[in-house]
C-alpha cells in the first residue's frame, strides 16, 4: 500500500463479475442472465464497446488531462460546491497538484490505475474544510449498503453526521482513527460520463465513484501534491495533507451541482454548470 500511495510503482485495479455481485446489481435475473448483464455494462463504463476502444481510452486520456492542467496552472486556493444538502469550501493543500488518466511511476512509466476512470482529484487541506456535504449516491462499503448520508464540517472534520439506513456502518467508518474524520481527496467528475449514462448503481466503489464528483475520507495520495512522493510524512501533513488507515470515497455529485473556484487574488471562475465542465 506504502508503494502504491505514493506512486513509486505501477499498479492497476479493475473489477470481474462474480455472480453475488451481479445479483446485487440485477436481483431479478437469473444467475447467468445477471453476469451476463454486468459485463455488458462493465464494457459500455469502460468505453470497451466502442469501436475502437483504444483510440477512445486515448481521447479520453486527453481531455482528463486538458482539464487536470487547467487547474494545476491555475492553482486555486479552494472550491466551493452548492447543491442539494450540499454547501461547503474546500480549501486545497499547499502545493496541491491534480491528477488524471495516465500517471507515470517514479521510473517514468506510463500507466492507467483505474480501469474505469472518469476523475482529476487532488489534495484538499485537512484543517480548513466547512459546510456541509451530502452523498448522491448510497456507499457500499463491507458489503453493506450506506444510505441517504451527509456530514458537516468545521476546520476539516466531520462534526456531525447522519444517514438513513447503515448509521452504525458509517459511524465506525469514522471511528477507525483520528484522520478518518477528515478528507484527502476531492476528485471532479462530470455528470455525463458512460458509467453515470448506465444508470445504474454498480454496489462497486470502483465505478461508482467515477459517476461523479466526490471526496474521500481519510489518507491523501501522496503523489497528489507536488514532489509529494518524496516527502516525508511530516513534510506532506505540514502542507495540509492527511493520514489515516481508511480511504473510502463517496458521491456528492449529480445534474444539481455547481462549483466555483478561486484564485488567491480573489477572482472566481465556474467549474461546474448543473453537473458538468464549463470550462
Amino acid at each position: 500500500m506504502k508503494y502504491r500511495m505514493t506512486g513509486r510503482t505501477k499498479w492497476a485495479i479493475l473489477a470481474v463479475p462474480s455472480i453475488p455481485w451481479a445479483k446485487s446489481v440485477f436481483p431479478d435475473l437469473s444467475n447467468d442472465e445477471a453476469v451476463e448483464k454486468l459485463w455488458e455494462k462493465i464494457f459500455e463504463a469502460t468505453r470497451v464497446d466502442q469501436e475502437d476502444p483504444i483510440k477512445a481510452w486515448e481521447i479520453h486520456d486527453e481531455n482528463l488531462k486538458k482539464y487536470k492542467n487547467f487547474l494545476n496552472d491555475k492553482q486555486f486556493e479552494k472550491l466551493e460546491l452548492k447543491g442539494p444538502g450540499t454547501d461547503i469550501e474546500v480549501y486545497l493543500a499547499e502545493d496541491h497538484f491534480w491528477m488524471g488518466g495516465s500517471k507515470e511511476s517514479l521510473a517514468g512509466a506510463s500507466y492507467v490505475a483505474n480501469m474505469p476512470t472518469e476523475e482529476v482529484f487532488t489534495t484538499p487541506h485537512k484543517l480548513k474544510v466547512n459546510g456541509t456535504l451530502k452523498a448522491t449516491k448510497p456507499l457500499s462499503l463491507n458489503g453493506k449498503l450506506v444510505e441517504d448520508f451527509g456530514f458537516t464540517f468545521k476546520d476539516g472534520k466531520v462534526i456531525d453526521f447522519y444517514a438513513e439506513k447503515g448509521y452504525e456502518v458509517l459511524e465506525n467508518l469514522l471511528n477507525n482513527d483520528e484522520g478518518a474524520r477528515y478528507l484527502g481527496e476531492v476528485a471532479l467528475v462530470q455528470d455525463d460520463s458512460p458509467i453515470s449514462n448506465t444508470g445504474i448503481l454498480f454496489n462497486n466503489t470502483l465505478f461508482d465513484e467515477n459517476a461523479s464528483v466526490h471526496f474521500a475520507l481519510g489518507r491523501a495520495y501522496a503523489y497528489a501534491m507536488r514532489n509529494g512522493s518524496e516527502m516525508t510524512e511530516e513534510e506532506l501533513a505540514a502542507k495540509g495533507s492527511n493520514f489515516s488507515l481508511i480511504h473510502v470515497d463517496f458521491m456528492v455529485g449529480g445534474p444539481k451541482l455547481d462549483i466555483l473556484a478561486y484564485e488567491k487574488n480573489g477572482n472566481k471562475v465556474e467549474l461546474f454548470k448543473d453537473g458538468n465542465w464549463v470550462i
